[in-house]
């Protein structure tokens, strides 16, 4: 089944496929999942593109490791 990344619904399990956009939507999501400090940079973005299969949970956690790597937490 196509996923409609501009209406979702989205979970942790949603599975990336090769229709994966960035939206507003997704963006929402994940931002719920990581926090208000989340945002993509072109590491992250390319991480997600090279990186398959995914789930949006996965894209979470990789995300709030980056940070707290960066962070030493």
């Amino acid at each position: 089944m196509k996923i409609d990344w501009h209406s979702g619904p989205f979970s942790r399990e949603t599975a990336l496929d090769a229709h994966y956009r960035n939206t507003q939507k997704v963006r929402r999501f994940l931002v719920s999942q990581c926090g208000p400090g989340f945002k993509f940079d072109r590491a992250f973005m390319a991480w997600v593109k090279d990186t398959r299969p995914l789930t949006l949970g996965q894209v979470a956690d990789e995300w709030v490791r980056r940070q707290q790597a960066m962070t030493g937490n």
